[in-house]
């Protein structure tokens, strides 16, 4: 049975074990999304999620509970965005307007400057709970720039600068997308692929069409009838190998991390391997 590492599955004393052994905490984030009729709704937070545990459980360190909520849902949206977007209502049996701006209390940017703040504040409790790297990991691909803006406000903090917690975030396939021309989609080859390999039994590959029919919102340069569990595997321990190594490097060599501009810098740890 694999080791427990989500922060909020444990008690006092097995988190304490594990903060002093490698004080890490990985802050998985998404969003509640289209991901073709094949896959889950929770596909993009999922990943994100399963790739926390993987760094935590190779790499040391805990996990937080998963962020479903609080994004834009205007901007960066499959369900407003997409050219599909009528479709996705169709299939979803729900009217197209309930997507639209109209229907949201908030502007797009006052909905971005709400989830900025919610960062920070995660950021921050992550900080009071005794942890000295915090690793926001990103699934849904557009929410790693707000999970860097965070980040870079977060470590000008004097206090997070000088005695607390340095912050990072990513998302997978730009860490090894150098390794992988397929890296990186919605619902394709490659995101199937992930929840094939973390969770098997919410995803069916027999609803698709034959490959080259279109599909709702769903594709990338790995169909996704190509989709594997062990092809899943294999990115997903990729990703985590250079996520535990950024992690480590800024846990052990902080100081390289403080000077202006350089908190989000990557690839130092190649230079000490």
């Amino acid at each position: 049975m694999a080791e427990e590492v989500r922060y909020h599955m444990l008690r006092p004393a097995q988190v304490v074990a594990r903060r002093k052994e490698c004080p890490i905490v990985y802050i998985p984030i998404g969003t509640i999304e289209w991901h073709g009729i094949h896959n889950p709704l929770g596909a993009d937070t999922l990943q994100a999620e399963g790739l926390a545990i993987l760094c935590a459980q190779r790499g040391g360190g805990l996990v937080f509970p998963p962020l479903y909520y609080g994004e834009s849902r205007i901007e960066a949206l499959v369900e407003v965005t997409s050219n599909d977007s009528h479709l996705i209502a169709e299939e979803m049996e729900l009217p197209q307007e309930n997507f639209s701006p109209e229907r949201q209390p908030f502007t797009a940017t006052e909905q971005a400057i709400n989830y900025h703040k919610l960062l920070l504040h995660i950021l921050a409790e992550a900080e009071s709970l005794g942890f000295k790297v915090g690793v926001i990991v990103a699934g849904h691909y557009p929410l790693v720039d707000h999970a860097r803006a965070a980040a870079l406000q977060f470590n000008k903090r004097e206090y997070s600068k000088r005695h607390g917690m340095l912050a990072w975030a990513f998302v997978d396939y730009l860490l090894v997308r150098d390794k992988y021309d397929c890296a990186g989609d919605h619902a394709g080859g490659w995101e199937t692929s992930h929840l094939m390999a973390l969770h098997p039994e919410t995803v069916d590959i027999g609803l698709l069409p034959p490959k080259g029919e279109k599909i709702v919102c769903a594709g990338g340069k790995l169909a996704p009838q190509d989709s594997t569990a062990e092809f899943g595997k294999e990115i997903l321990e990729a990703a985590a190998e250079v996520a535990i190594n950024e992690a480590r490097h800024r846990l052990e060599h902080r100081h390289m991390y403080q000077r202006h501009g350089d908190s989000l810098r990557e690839g130092l740890w190649k230079n000490n391997t």
